[in-house]
C-alpha cells in the first residue's frame, strides 16, 4: 500500500495537467527532432549525416522528373554551405509553391498517376529541408511565368507575386543547413560525387553538372559496378534489363560479397527485402545452371554485383529510406506479386539465357567457385577449430567490452550510432572503457601489433588468435548482414607504433573483408595531438596550426601537452573526443586508389624499394 501511494506522490511531483500538453508546429518538431526525418545531425564527415540528406530530399524531387520523361540535366552549386539545385522538368505548379514547401503532407506524390514510382511518397522531403535550413529559396518557372518564395527557418521573408519569364520550366532550390543544428557542417566531395553518380547510374542519359564537374551514364548499372571495382573483374560484366528491373553481375578476385542495391533510384545502403531475394534467387539460378551442389558462399565468394527496381508505393523501414521492408511490388494490394517472385522470375529467366549464350563467361565463373569451394575445404578443420575458440572465449572474451544494443539488432533506436573501438594495450583500452557510452560503444582490445596479412589466405584469419577473435566480435565471418556494429574505428597511438598498428589492421580489412570499407563502416578515429590551457580554458588541438591558434589566444606561457598515446588522456577527457564531438575520418576506396598496388608497396616484400622512399620523404618532428 505505501508503494502505491508513492507512485501518485511521484507523478503529482512531476506535475501532469493541461499546461503539460503543447501543440508544436510543423516546423517546431522537426526542429525538435530532426532525427525523425533526417536520420542524425553530424557535421558532413559521415556520408550518412543530415546535411546530404537535405541535398538528397531536393535532388529526388528533380529526379523524379527526369523519371517523368520531363528534363535531361540538373545543375548544382554547393560553395561554402550554400547548396543551389535547378532542374529542367515541369515546374511546381505556381499556386502550390507555397503549400508544397511549407505545409506538411502537402505533394503530388499521393496521386499515383502523376508519380507513379517515385521515392518521395510521404510529402514531408523538401518540408524538412526548409525546417533545417536558416535560409530556402524557392523558385518555379512554368509556362512563361514563375514564383518565388524565401524562407528563413521555415517562416516566409518573402513571397513574391507571379510575374513573367523567359526562363524554361523548371525549378530551382537554394537552402543553406542551419548550423545551429548541424553545427561547423561542411559538405565533402568523396560523398557528393558518389551519391551523384548513383543517380546517372540509375538514370541512363541523364546529365548532372555540379560545379564543373559532368557526370552521365550511357550502361547503367554496368558503369556503375566498372566504377566502383576497386581490383578487375574475372569476366565483363552480366548486365540484364527488363521493365523495372535492373542487374549488373561479375566476379573478382578478392574476398566477401559486395552488393549495391536501388528501389526507385534510391540507394538503400542496408539492403532489405529486394537485396536478400537477389542474394537468394542469383545463388540458385546459377547452382541449378551448373547441375552441382554448390554451397551458396562459394558461388558468393568476390561476387560484386547491383539490383535496381521500380515498385509502387515502396515501404521503407525509416524516414531516410535505406532499407526496403515491402514484400509486395504494389505495397496495398495483397494480391500482387511479391518482390521474391518478381526478382526471381527475372533474374531464373535472364541469368540462365544468359550463361548458356555466353560460355566464355560462364567457364570463368565456374573458375571462381571451383576456386572458393577449394580454398573453403582446405581450411574447413582450421574453421571448424577456430569458431569453437571464439565461442569458449566469447563466454569470457576479456579483449572485448559489448555494448548493450547492436547494429544487427532490427529493433529499437539508435542503432547507426552503434560502433567499436580497435585499440592496443590496457591503458588506452581502459580509457576509453571507463569514458564510453556503454548502449551504444564497444571496445576491443588488441595485444600488441597484430600480423600483417598481406598476401595470405584466409587461413590465417582462423589461425591467429587476434584476428579470429575480432571476426567473431564483429560476426562478419559469413557476410555483413550480421554485423554488430555500424561503425568500426581503429583508434591507435598518434606515434609510429599506432600508424604501424593502423595500417596493419587496414590491410586485415581490405584483403578479406573490404566490403566493410566499401559499406562505409570503418573509421579512424582522430584524438587531439595537444592540450592548451590556463586557468580559465583548456583547448585540444588536432593540428599543429590549432596549437598556435590557441597559444595565441590563451595568452603568454599556457601550459602545453603533447598527447603520445591514447592512455596518456584521462577517462574524463576521453568523454570529449567519443562523445558528441568526435571526430572521425571516414576509410573509403575507390577504382583510382589502385588497392593491390599501394597494399603491394606498403605491405609487400619490397623492403629496400620502401626503406629508401622513406628516406627521401623523412621529415623529423621537433619535440614541443
Amino acid at each position: 500500500m505505501n508503494e502505491f501511494n508513492i507512485n501518485i506522490d511521484s507523478r503529482a511531483v512531476a506535475g501532469y495537467d493541461d499546461d503539460n500538453v503543447i501543440t508544436l508546429d510543423w516546423w517546431e518538431h522537426i526542429r525538435l527532432r530532426p532525427g525523425m526525418y533526417i536520420g542524425k545531425t553530424g557535421d558532413g564527415s559521415s556520408p550518412d549525416d543530415g546535411i546530404y540528406v537535405l541535398l538528397k530530399e531536393v535532388l529526388d524531387n528533380a529526379i523524379d522528373e527526369y523519371m517523368m520523361g520531363f528534363g535531361k540535366s540538373i545543375n548544382i552549386g554547393i560553395e561554402e554551405g550554400v547548396v543551389t539545385i535547378r532542374d529542367y522538368g515541369r515546374g511546381i505548379p505556381l499556386g502550390s509553391v507555397l503549400d508544397v514547401s511549407s505545409k506538411m503532407n502537402t505533394g503530388a506524390k499521393y496521386d499515383s498517376k502523376a508519380f507513379k514510382k517515385s521515392v518521395g511518397l510521404n510529402g514531408v522531403g523538401i518540408k524538412a529541408v526548409n525546417a533545417l535550413s536558416s535560409y530556402m529559396f524557392v523558385q518555379s518557372f512554368r509556362d512563361g511565368e514563375t514564383k518565388v518564395i524565401e524562407y528563413n527557418k521555415a517562416k516566409i521573408i518573402e513571397d513574391e507575386p507571379v510575374r513573367k519569364t523567359d526562363e524554361p520550366n523548371g525549378t530551382l532550390v537554394k537552402f543553406i543547413p542551419d548550423e545551429e543544428i548541424f553545427k561547423d557542417f561542411q559538405y565533402r566531395d568523396e560523398f557528393i560525387e558518389p551519391l551523384l553518380k548513383n543517380y546517372t547510374f540509375l538514370n541512363s542519359g541523364l546529365i548532372i553538372n555540379c560545379n564543373g564537374k559532368k557526370f552521365t551514364s550511357k550502361n547503367g548499372l554496368e558503369d556503375l559496378l566498372n566504377d566502383r571495382m576497386t581490383s578487375e573483374p574475372l569476366y565483363p560484366v552480366i548486365h540484364l534489363q527488363g521493365e523495372d528491373i535492373e542487374i549488373a553481375i561479375t566476379h573478382a578476385n578478392q574476398y566477401g560479397e559486395e552488393y549495391y542495391s536501388f528501389v526507385n533510384g534510391q540507394f538503400t545502403t542496408q539492403g532489405g527485402t529486394h537485396l536478400s531475394a537477389f542474394k537468394e534467387i542469383v545463388s540458385k539460378t546459377i547452382k541449378e545452371y551448373y547441375s552441382k551442389n554448390f554451397e551458396y558462399s562459394d558461388i558468393r565468394a568476390g561476387i560484386v554485383a547491383a539490383v535496381a527496381i521500380k515498385v509502387q508505393e515502396p515501404v521503407f523501414e525509416s524516414q531516410t529510406k535505406t532499407k526496403l521492408g515491402s514484400k509486395n511490388i504494389v505495397s496495398t494490394d495483397p494480391e500482387s506479386a511479391t518482390i521474391q517472385k518478381f526478382i526471381g522470375d527475372f533474374v531464373k529467366k535472364e541469368l540462365d539465357n544468359f550463361l548458356h549464350r555466353n560460355t566464355d563467361t560462364s567457364e570463368a565463373m565456374l573458375r571462381k567457385i571451383l576456386e572458393s569451394e577449394k580454398e573453403r575445404k582446405a581450411i574447413a578443420g582450421v574453421t571448424k577449430l577456430a569458431r569453437e575458440r571464439a565461442k569458449k572465449s566469447s563466454i569470457n572474451n576479456k579483449k572485448l567490452t559489448d555494448c548493450r544494443l547492436h547494429y544487427s539488432d532490427t529493433k529499437g533506436e539508435g542503432l547507426e550510432e552503434t560502433s567499436i573501438f580497435i585499440t592496443e594495450g590496457n591503458s588506452a583500452s581502459g580509457s576509453i572503457e571507463k569514458s564510453r557510452n556503454a548502449n551504444y560503444q564497444a571496445v576491443f582490445s588488441l595485444r600488441g601489433k597484430p600480423l600483417n596479412t598481406y598476401g595470405e589466405t584466409k587461413q590465417i584469419v582462423y589461425k591467429n588468435e587476434e584476428f579470429n577473435l575480432l571476426q567473431a566480435a564483429l560476426n562478419i565471418e559469413d557476410g555483413l548482414d550480421g554485423l554488430r556494429y555500424n561503425k568500426i574505428i581503429i583508434a591507435t597511438d598518434a606515434d609510429v607504433d599506432g600508424m604501424h598498428i593502423r595500417l596493419l589492421i587496414i590491410t586485415f580489412f581490405l584483403q578479406f573483408f573490404p566490403d566493410l570499407i566499401k559499406n562505409n563502416h570503418v573509421y579512424i578515429l582522430q584524438t587531439p595531438l595537444f592540450r592548451v590551457r590556463n586557468k580559465k580554458e583548456t583547448r585540444y588541438c588536432y593540428t599543429e596550426e590549432e596549437r598556435i591558434d590557441a597559444i595565441s589566444t590563451l595568452g603568454p606561457n599556457p601550459e602545453i601537452t603533447r598527447f603520445k598515446g591514447l592512455g596518456e588522456i584521462s577517462p574524463s577527457e576521453f568523454k570529449h573526443f567519443i562523445g558528441e564531438n568526435i571526430r572521425l575520418d571516414p576509410l573509403t576506396m575507390r577504382k583510382e586508389d589502385a588497392v593491390k598496388d599501394m597494399l603491394d608497396f606498403y605491405m609487400g616484400k619490397n623492403t629496400m624499394e620502401r626503406q629508401q622512399f622513406i628516406i627521401n620523404n623523412l621529415i623529423i618532428e621537433e619535440d614541443v
